[in-house]
């Protein structure tokens, strides 16, 4: 079977499987391009459907009340990884003992426990993210920000993901962390490697040999830093990780150093493309453009619809810990359950009119950071920079718009783009 396209079905009839829907799902140009109507056409059929095209045969979980509940439910863990690291597209047993460092390591990853790690972790890091201490960082985003508007200058034409979507959230991500804001564009290299194979359908072998050299190499990188700056603390996220290290609460250093590197994934990933498929999604709605222009008090709202439309996340796994029922589906234990929230920000049952972007909508919120425990950490942040992003460019470069064809990073997960032309209309 094409890994680009599986037909949907249950395993097996023993397993108290639905009714086998019509639909198919693909990981192909065109599903990439525009994802929205695969996914109507999954909720259509059902609410929950088997497919060998993820990680080897998974459960597709498509309604919002459904994809809420699935990340909300206990009895499904975070605790994803060996199977994801042992199934690799191509691997054998050699290959499993060959990529033991990766798995040792990216398994630490606050993503990937459950309680009671995941709430001694993430207490650590709930401070680092204390909505008065994500406050206290705004000057310093809307000076990174200011900066970036200001090189681009009069220029007429540029592609913003290069120019403004990518720089951004590394610099504020490296702010935060306290890391030299030189070595950026290694983070973006390394970071890039990890989003490949987190979010491959089914990673292949040299994705999985790719993630492992840049954990690895994150690695080095941050075991450098640890040692410097348990010489000299300073106030960045890095110091108070160490501090935490101090009183105990990390029980090894690969389990510190897994929530740098994660951290730095997800500082500058997700929000990037929360810029570019924002900025995309408002160019390509000129009306939607113009209202926020008018009334920049709209933009809080504007960010949060955006997410809802065009999530840079698109879905998240749970394994389930023992056979139980999901959506009236028997699952059994270790099966993989996928989450997909790019679907359940469509669902016409929660949103009125769900393919239409509105910045003034008022219905309940998206999605996209999540639900439950593990609901995304960084949401302040992101939301943070984004604001003052959109404020910024609609205050400065009000005349935006599409120069040409925008350019998906091809990653049906981790959703976003890899160039987004635009020029500046000429008075």
């Amino acid at each position: 079977m094409s890994l680009a396209e599986a037909t949907l079905r249950a395993p097996d009839a023993s397993a108290g499987a639905v009714s086998a829907p019509s639909a198919h799902l693909r990981f192909d140009a065109d599903f990439v391009r525009d994802p929205y109507p695969h996914y109507a056409a999954l909720r259509e059929a059902g609410p929950i459907h088997w497919t060998d095209a993820l990680f080897n045969g998974a459960w597709v979980v498509t309604r919002h009340a459904d994809v809420d509940a699935v990340l909300r439910d206990p009895g499904l863990s975070a605790q994803r990884t060996a199977g994801w690291v042992k199934r690799v597209d191509g691997g054998d047993r050699r290959s499993q003992a060959e990529l033991r460092a990766f798995q040792h390591l990216f398994s630490r990853a606050m993503i990937f426990l459950d309680a009671p790690d995941h709430t001694r972790v993430r207490t650590v890091l709930g401070a680092g993210f204390h909505p008065a201490r994500i406050r206290a960082q705004a000057p310093r985003v809307a000076e990174i920000v200011a900066a970036r508007i200001a090189a681009l200058g009069q220029r007429p034409r540029f592609d913003f993901m290069a120019e403004f979507a990518r720089p951004v959230p590394s610099l504020v991500t490296c702010m935060l962390l306290g890391v030299d804001a030189a070595d950026r564009q290694d983070f973006i290299a390394w970071s890039d490697d990890l989003a490949a194979f987190m979010s491959a359908p089914w990673p292949t072998l040299d994705q999985a040999r790719a993630a492992q050299r840049s954990l690895l190499a994150l690695k080095r990188y941050f075991d450098a830093l640890l040692s410097a700056r348990r010489k000299a603390p300073g106030e960045d996220l890095v110091s108070l990780l160490l501090a935490a290290e101090a009183e105990g609460l990390f029980r090894s250093d690969a389990e510190l150093v897994a929530q740098c590197a994660m951290l730095l994934l997800a500082g500058h990933e997700t929000t990037r493309n929360l810029l570019g498929n924002g900025l995309h999604a408002l160019l390509d709605h000129p009306e939607q453009w113009k209202a926020l222009i008018d009334d920049p008090a709209l933009v809080p709202g504007a960010v949060r619809e955006l997410l809802r439309y065009d999530s840079p996340v698109q879905y998240t796994g749970r394994r389930v810990i023992a056979d139980s029922l999901v959506c009236g589906q028997r699952v059994r234990r270790g099966e993989l359950v996928i989450a997909l929230i790019g679907s359940a920000n469509r669902d016409p049952d929660r949103y009125t009119d769900p393919d239409r972007l509105d910045i003034r909508r008022r219905e309940p919120t998206h999605l996209s950071f999540g639900r439950g425990a593990h609901v995304c950490i960084g949401a302040g942040l992101a939301l943070m920079q984004a604001e003052i992003a959109f404020a910024s460019l609609l205050e400065h470069l009000p005349t935006l718009m599409l120069a040409g064809r925008a350019q998906q990073n091809g990653n049906a997960a981790l959703r976003g783009l890899a160039a987004l032309p635009v020029m500046q209309a000429q008075a």
